[in-house]
């Protein structure tokens, strides 16, 4: 009778155990709701897939009326994003800024819970289509943060931009990661701004391309959280797995601007399931479902905060070029999911079909 007494609380105790787990994996998981495509559902619509699964944050990638509509009194927690275009226009016009903080910001907060405004989406200040845009990136932060700090909604909704790794000089080994000379002077003054505003740097990261660009270096296994073993020992931190690799060269290359602590929220990441090398189903479907229960555990170099991360993305998008990035998606236009995995709580009854020793990073 002790035995199946013991038996039982030990039962109770991996029960709650694997709730809480669930629930902080849960509160990290986003996913981005790009509208690329001609076959997509209605906004409305798009909201009750997200809710339905589970899904508590979704990154937007313009105000989208519709879709802001949609999320009155859902739960979700946003970023919203300012579109590259509109990047000038407030930049050199304060009132322009304000004005779209009251259309797109106050006319639907707080029922709408946006957390972020990105400004701006890699932006790159060298050598790109989108290099010219770069000047206006911190005034136009600068101008929106002002609009929301006039509200008194500075400490709710956190301004940033999003970056992606192209701004690095050197990602290896994590702990040398440092942002290229020739975008420090576009970084720098943004990196003083979020530490003065205590925002967050929002970065893309893909180990996806990391592994296509460099197979014979990168393994597979490294690359979709598979590896039995560490791969990377860079001093006191062992990495099994790209994508902290990745985010911690993120870390040291804002920490070693010396310019102060800013944390890092992975805005984008995902895996394609077809259109180029290594995008396959059976790889996109391991990366997801492995980086979903990877992030609560935050990085080596970060490894008391749970990694805030955006899955890109909800759909397939059949206007995207090339045609890789026509195969991001987490569910079909048709509002079928393309993988067998859950979000959140529902991911419950997957830790007892035997799937969870399958995976190396367990």
């Amino acid at each position: 009778m002790a035995m199946s007494s013991f038996s039982c609380a030990a039962t109770v105790l991996l029960l709650l155990l694997l709730t809480i787990d669930l629930r902080m994996a849960d509160a990290q998981i986003g996913v981005c709701y790009g509208m690329l495509g001609n076959n997509l559902p209605a906004a409305n619509e798009v909201i009750d897939v997200y809710r339905s699964n589970n899904i508590k944050r979704m990154r937007l990638y313009d105000p989208n009326q519709a879709a802001l509509q949609a999320l009155r009194n859902s739960g979700i927690e946003l970023i919203l994003g300012v579109p590259n275009s509109d990047l000038q226009g407030l930049a050199t016009n304060s009132e322009s800024a304000r004005q779209w903080v009251q259309r797109n910001v106050l006319s639907f907060w707080p029922s709408v819970k946006i957390k972020y405004i990105a400004v701006g989406n890699e932006v790159r200040p060298v050598g790109d289509s989108t290099s010219w845009m770069a000047q206006y990136v911190l005034p136009a932060i600068q101008n929106v943060y002002q609009a929301i700090r006039a509200q008194g909604l500075h400490d709710q909704i956190k301004v940033s931009t999003a970056i992606d790794m192209s701004l690095l000089g050197n990602s290896f080994p994590p702990s040398q990661g440092s942002f290229r000379g020739d975008v420090r002077s576009y970084l720098d003054p943004i990196i003083g701004y979020l530490v003065y505003a205590g925002a967050p740097l929002l970065t893309n990261v893909y180990p996806y391309f990391s592994y296509k660009d460099n197979p014979r270096d990168i393994s597979l296994s490294y690359a979709i959280f598979t590896s039995p073993n560490v791969v990377v020992q860079d001093g006191q931190y062992g990495y099994q797995n790209l994508f902290d690799a990745m985010l911690d060269a993120v870390h040291a290359a804002i920490d070693n601007t010396g310019i102060g602590f800013v944390e890092v929220v992975v805005s984008e990441s995902g895996w394609p399931s077809s259109g180029d090398f290594g995008a396959t189903y059976d790889s996109a479907q391991i990366y997801l479902d492995n980086l979903i229960r990877h992030v609560n555990r935050g990085t080596p170099r970060r490894s008391w905060k749970p990694t805030e991360t955006y899955l890109f993305a909800m759909f397939d998008e059949n206007q995207k070029n090339p045609e890789l990035e026509k195969h991001f998606g987490l569910f079909f236009p048709n509002k079928q999911k393309k993988y067998s995995f859950g979000f959140g709580a529902e991911r419950g009854l997957e830790f007892f079909n035997a799937t969870i020793p399958l995976k190396s990073d367990i």
